[in-house]
């Protein structure tokens, strides 16, 4: 399994957002995640988030911890760029 850690690009499984992908932004603690869509992008909020309804993928993006919005939109098309 994939580390939990900033940066990193995940899937929702639960929730009205199930099925759409996110960026862990900060790590809460060892169950709960920051994520951002960002909401503009992928239709998801910034919001906390139990790690047990995200399912971790191998790909990462280059971020700080608590990065905005508008930070992950740029890491993102730079991600498609490459």
């Amino acid at each position: 399994m994939p580390a939990i850690e900033v940066g990193r690009i995940c899937l929702k499984k639960t929730g009205r957002e199930a099925g759409k992908r996110c960026v862990i932004v900060d790590v809460i603690d060892k169950s709960f995640v920051l994520v951002t869509g960002p909401k503009a992008l992928t239709g998801v909020k910034r919001r906390r988030a139990n790690v047990k309804h995200l399912e971790i993928t191998e790909e990462t993006v280059e971020i700080p911890r608590r990065a905005t919005d508008e930070q992950v939109i740029k890491a993102l098309g730079k991600k498609t760029k490459t």
